[in-house]
Formats: structure tokens, sequence, C-alpha cells
């Protein structure tokens, strides 16, 4: 696709690139579209490609940084927002495969990141009833692959462009699992004194050997917290 158009430019605009970059910043810059628009789900797919590119670039000349441990850092950019039903999705896209936690070695690589704001079942809320302002909590679900020993590399087995030598690249989605500080605890040390939350990842879905387009793994989630929803 031709973007020579993108360094035209504009009466309000002196930077078309550095406005990109804010694009990746903002909280809540765009919005998933609905599944019965395919050529707009298409387009924005393609902007959010266009975008991981942009900043990779700004990244390769020094002028950001894509590392999470890093405070400053473009690691991820938000790619949308959406409801189901009671549930408020909004979802992530990191620049390059991430460490899944950053101060231990996982082997899980991160690729993408939803938040799940969904409000708390009735015997909670009446529990919470005190503190209005806490209706609702969120769980975290990740787009993650993992390298796992190739059972059919002696044997010279595998697809081409899948297998890697000795190992086999493994897409999955899963959630995100408090471990430490104890998501129960009521201490409110446990919490100021780490420094780096630690949590498992709970796999719940694994969509084979191929990484699927941010649109794809985003359709792939809304089916699986739809399946889960109560009647």
């Amino acid at each position: 696709e031709d973007v020579s158009d993108i360094n035209s430019p504009d009466p309000e605009l002196e930077d078309p690139l550095l406005f990109l970059a804010e694009v990746a910043l903002a909280p809540h810059g765009c919005r998933f579209v609905s599944s019965s628009s395919p050529e707009l789900l298409d387009f924005s797919q393609q902007l959010c490609e266009k975008l991981e590119q942009l900043v990779l670039t700004f990244s390769d000349h020094g002028l950001v940084s894509v590392d999470e441990t890093e405070p400053n850092s473009i690691s991820h950019f938000c790619i949308g927002q959406t409801h189901l039903d009671r549930l408020k999705l909004s979802g992530f896209r990191y620049c390059k495969p991430t460490p899944y936690l950053s101060q231990s070695k996982t082997g899980l690589y991160k690729r993408m990141r939803w938040n799940v704001e969904r409000p708390h079942d009735k015997q909670q809320r009446e529990e919470d009833d005190e503190d209005a302002e806490d209706k609702t909590h969120t769980d975290y679900y990740f787009l993650c692959y993992e390298d796992i020993p190739n059972a059919h590399a002696e044997a010279g087995g595998g697809r081409d462009g899948v297998t890697h030598g000795d190992v086999v690249r493994m897409w999955s989605i899963g959630q995100w699992v408090q471990v430490n500080p104890d998501p129960k605890t009521e201490d409110l040390e446990d919490w100021i004194l780490c420094e780096v939350p630690e949590g498992s990842y709970r796999r719940l879905l694994c969509l084979g050997q191929d990484e699927p387009s941010s649109r794809t793994a985003t359709d792939h989630l809304q089916q699986l917290l739809l399946s889960c929803q109560p009647d």
C-alpha cells in the first residue's frame, strides 16, 4: 500500500509522525469495529501494523525505547476498546515479543494484552456495598507464544517456516493469575514492598503454530469470553 502521502504537511499538524507516535501513547485512541463491518476491521488491522512499524522505526533510530523494563518506553500501544454485554474490553499490542514476566524466565513471550473489566457478581456486590466506587474488577488476558521441543526434529518432520531447529513455536491465549502479592491480602504493605507483581499463565486456548493477527486473536478472545458468560 502506498503511504507516500503521510509526509504531506497538514496546516494544523506540523509533524504527522509525531502525531502517530502520540496516538500510540493514547489510552483509548480507537475502538474495535463491529464484526458486521469486515472492511473497517481490515483497515483497522492495517493501521495497527503501520503504527507498530512506525514505533519500531523510531526505536531503531534511538528516538524511543520499546523495552518494557524502562519507565518511559513505548513497549505497547492501545488498539481499541469495545463492550461485550456487561464486559468492557480494551486491547493492547506489544511492539515486539516481550517476556511474560520482566524479572523471571518463563519461556513465554507476550504479543497482545486485553484488559477485561467486569462487574462483581451479586454476592460480591452485596459484600462491597459500602464501597460504591469498587463495582468492577479487571482480568488480564494475553496472546503469548512458547517455543517447545520439536518431537519431529530428529526425524526431519515439521512444516517449513514453523519449526525452528529443535523447537516449534506454539501460540495461545491465557489469563494472568496473580501470585505475588496475594490478590486477597488486605495488607497494603505487601503491595508497597512489591516492586513488580508476579503471576502465572493460565492457558485457555491453544491457537497452533501460526501467529494470529490482532483482529483474529481478539475474535478468539471475544468468543471465549462470551462462552463463559452466565446465562
